[in-house]
């Protein structure tokens, strides 16, 4: 802050010209209007419940204050020093007038000025009005004005006047008034001591502006970025969470299986060399949004009389709820499959622990048990698409038994149906969100499209190659949630 005493300048400190102070005048308000405009779209936008966007808008408010104050020290700097100008104090001589304080808005800004010679006391209007005081009851004195603060700032305005008046030192700080409405504000005051001809202190004079509304949008900034990280941080943990627990429920095995076998060490054979032997693979697609882990499983395992299990489904929502809910589904399928059950009878028991489940959530699922011996599969659905059978490079889709929802109705019924297998067939199961193209609102678009890739899994060797298919046509799109893939291919 210059001194008022300061009458020779270097040409490095002359104010800039009228020219340049007036284009960033402009500036300013150009982009004082640009933010206005952001502000406008964010409060459209703005919801309660979503950290970044009130974070979005406190920064923009923050961004606001800081231009409407830099507007205003560019007003009074185009606007100059009075006409009077500043002079040399003489010993007993009143204190040079000071430039007029910026008229009165969010960030409101008065002058005042102690003169320590005659124990007058000067206030600008702007500062009576920022204290909420009448100017017929007069300015308070030095000693007066700590009265005014907070009682734990008041040692703080105490020492920056002290250093001030004794030590010459500027002073920069801020401190908490009680207006006379009874009313808190935080002030920023900046000031100097004026000097007389003999250099001992004449005067002090400082600027003072209400930065309240400053300080609560940083403040606003400061919580909305803080809840916005912790936010981010519980996302992050749920979802590394729910990865690691759908990695611990999807099957173990990676490329291709064969079902059933003589033992987890059996080597695999040929296809043409096992008659009625599944050759299995599968795959897990993600949806556009990492952050979208789902419900979705695929599962395959060898069950005690030599049938096979094969099963898709997935449960709604997403995250740790909607995995843990798969979870337990999966696991009480495995059990009562590996117990014996048939497909119809198991969707029945699911449906009646989703139902009774302390998360109540909807499921579709697809259970099947092929037998190796005859090449029949026998499956029953809840709400899913059906699985689809190709054979000689053409495709159909099964036709499906009676089945709603799990979780939709306490005591629906499931039954099932018996499909005779062929050697060299293809079927395929899958989940819903494999394709995010939806032509009727009765039509799976998943389905549709796999249908259309018939002669291509016609000419699949095997069913790693059958996923090759699928993930050609539709790994490389965006979906809207994620889905499951699972192949099998009779063998000949």
């Amino acid at each position: 802050m210059p001194s008022p005493l300061s009458a020779d300048r270097s040409a490095a400190d002359r104010p800039p010209q009228r020219g340049t102070v007036e284009a960033l005048i402009s500036q300013t308000r150009r982009l004082r209007g640009d933010i206005d405009a952001v502000r406008r779209e964010t409060a459209d936008e703005e919801r309660a419940g979503d950290p970044e966007l009130r974070w979005q808008r406190a920064l923009c408010d923050l961004a606001a204050h800081h231009l409407d104050g830099l507007g205003e020290h560019l007003d009074q700097l185009r606007a100059g020093l009075p006409a009077d100008g500043p002079a040399e104090l003489s010993a007993g001589a009143p204190a040079p007038a000071r430039p007029a304080a910026p008229d009165p808005g969010p960030g409101r800004a008065g002058s005042a000025e102690w003169n320590l010679l005659n124990d007058e006391v000067t206030w600008s209007d702007e500062l009576f009005e920022l204290f909420g005081r009448r100017p017929e009851d007069g300015a308070p004195t030095l000693d007066e004005l700590p009265s005014w603060l907070l009682e734990e700032d008041r040692g703080l305005l105490s020492a920056m006047v002290t250093d001030c008046l004794v030590d010459g030192k500027a002073i920069d700080g801020e401190f908490r008034v009680v207006r006379a409405d009874g009313a808190v504000r935080t002030v920023h005051m900046m000031g100097e001591p004026v000097l007389d001809a003999d250099g001992a202190t004449a005067s002090m004079w400082a600027v003072l502006r209400d930065v309240s509304e400053l300080r609560r949008s940083q403040r606003e900034v400061h919580e909305t970025r803080d809840s916005l990280r912790r936010e981010r941080h519980i996302a992050q943990a749920e979802r590394r969470l729910a990865v690691e627990l759908q990695e611990a429920v999807l099957p173990p095995w990676r490329g291709s299986l064969r079902l059933p076998h003589d033992g987890p060490t059996a080597p695999a054979v040929g296809l043409a060399e096992a008659p009625g032997v599944l050759d299995l693979a599968a795959h897990y697609l993600p949806s556009a949004s990492s952050a979208l882990i789902g419900g979705d499983w695929y599962d395959a395992m060898q069950l005690p009389d030599g049938r096979t299990l094969l099963s898709v489904g997935g449960l709604t929502g997403h995250g740790v709820t909607a995995t843990s809910g798969m979870a337990m589904l999966l696991g009480a399928l495995r059990g009562m499959a590996v117990a014996g059950t048939e497909p119809g009878p198991l969707m029945g028991l699911l449906n009646r622990l989703l139902d009774a489940s302390a998360q109540p959530a909807l499921g579709s699922a697809v259970c099947c048990r092929y037998d190796p011996r005859e090449r029949t599969l026998l499956w029953s659905q809840a709400g899913h698409p059906a699985p689809l059978l190709f054979r000689n490079g053409r495709g159909r889709a099964l036709q499906p038994p009676e089945g709603v929802l799990l979780g939709a109705v306490a005591d629906a019924a499931y039954t099932q149906a018996e499909e005779r297998l062929e050697p060299g067939d293809v079927l395929v199961l899958h989940t819903e969100g494999l394709s995010p193209r939806r032509t009727t609102p009765d039509t799976d678009p998943g389905t549709e499209r796999l249908l259309e890739l018939a002669p291509r899994f016609a000419m699949a060797r095997s069913a790693q190659d059958g996923v090759r298919v699928v993930l050609e046509e539709f790994g490389g799109e965006a979906r809207e949630d994620d889905a499951c893939v699972l192949v099998a291919r009779v063998g000949c």
